[in-house]
């Protein structure tokens, strides 16, 4: 497989962090974005200190990425945040957080990130969903209701740029052990992970195995998909 151009959001740390490793390894050239700064250095890696919520800052970024390398092969919409919280006692203004970062940062990314895909001869679009949705998970409302909605838009998506060549799909990890869940207690994690049919904690590596088929060239025919890790449906 060529060198791809690929876009991760998120990309500071935790899955997306990871995910830019991996994509590196494989040879690729790899745009980063995250509020924060990000410890990865390469000479094929360029990082944007972006907020995915802001339109301007991500047209912005897009902008940039196409003088720098003429388009995108690959948008990892990977950019979230979580509010574990019972719905009562959740702030309408942490609420108002996890939806603009969940939801708009997505159509913000995906909608400028049509543009610097619509050349590519293998243009993939991957989101980041969570089986807190079809768990619905209680404490989770506001988180789960985001990615909701990033499940109806990945499905939407994808037949609206299939004509294009363009593929977009979903992937939900179960629990991994990243600073997203730092502050969800044990007992909670542990009881979720043995409703799995694989009652094991996910890596990584799981998540990029699902990622990595979709990118893959003979997946041209595999869109508007949602797989859960975990045996979750």
């Amino acid at each position: 497989m060529s060198a791809r151009r690929i876009l991760v959001t998120g990309a500071s740390r935790g899955i997306g962090a990871a995910l830019v490793s991996r994509f590196l390894e494989a040879g690729d050239t790899v745009f980063g974005c995250g509020r924060s700064a990000a410890d990865t250095t390469h000479e094929r890696y360029t990082h944007f200190a972006v907020d995915v919520a802001n339109e301007e800052a991500v047209r912005g970024m897009c902008n940039t990425i196409r003088t720098a390398a003429g388009g995108l092969d690959v948008l990892i919409n990977n950019a979230g945040v979580a509010r574990m919280n019972a719905l009562a006692l959740t702030p309408p203004e942490d609420a108002r957080q996890v939806v603009d970062t969940n939801v708009l940062g997505v159509f913000n990314c995906t909608h400028q990130g049509i543009r610097l895909l619509r050349k590519s001869p293998c243009a993939r679009i991957v989101n980041l969903t969570t089986v807190a949705v079809p768990l619905r998970l209680e404490g989770e409302a506001i988180y789960a209701a985001s990615k909701a909605a990033v499940e109806s838009l990945t499905r939407i998506t994808a037949k609206e740029v299939g004509r294009m060549g363009i593929t977009c799909n979903a992937v939900g990890p179960t629990p991994i052990r990243t600073d997203l869940i730092a502050k969800v207690p044990s007992a909670k994690l542990d009881a979720l992970v043995a409703q799995q049919a694989i009652p094991s904690w996910a890596t990584v590596d799981d998540v990029y195995n699902v990622v990595e088929f979709f990118l893959r060239p003979e997946s041209r025919m595999i869109t508007g998909q949602v797989v859960y890790l975990g045996g979750i449906s």
